[in-house]
């Protein structure tokens, strides 16, 4: 098993870092605007990537605000199903530190690479959101 981890400096409070997480607005600011999502344990988030050709499908599995969500891939890209995602949210003296760790990956072959890449940058996309109000979400 892998494990994607990325660690970054945010300079917004842990609970607007949450509700950028958790919530269908915040979700569809940064990460992608075609986005369906409750902040409700038991819920399934639904993500779609070009045009719907990909949807991925995130169980939430765990919301504890304003410092730790976790959810559970079960859909949208084979090498994606079955990993887990989890954000944990500190509070620093300029702001927050988020830890994100998308876990339990088969194998660092395939798209393994292409999506630690792409997390950087989707993540730089949640830093820009929560500090100025404008991320960069994949488009429609």
């Amino acid at each position: 098993m892998a494990d994607i981890k990325h660690q970054l400096d945010i300079g917004a409070s842990p609970e607007k870092i949450y509700e950028a997480i958790t919530s269908q607005e915040g979700l569809s600011n940064w990460w992608a605007v075609d986005t369906r999502a409750k902040p409700e344990v038991g819920s399934v988030a639904k993500f779609g990537f070009n045009k719907r050709r990909t949807v991925f499908e995130m169980e939430v599995k765990e919301l504890t605000p304003p410092s730790k969500i976790r959810w559970a891939c079960n859909g949208g890209h084979p090498e994606w199903e079955g990993t887990r995602l989890e954000f944990e949210i500190t509070e620093t003296e300029k702001g927050s530190s988020l830890l994100f760790s998308h876990l339990d990956w088969e194998s660092t072959d395939g798209i393994y690479p292409m999506c630690s890449y792409d997390w950087a940058g989707y993540l730089y996309s949640l830093r820009m959101y929560c500090e100025t109000g404008e991320g960069l979400p994949h488009p429609e």
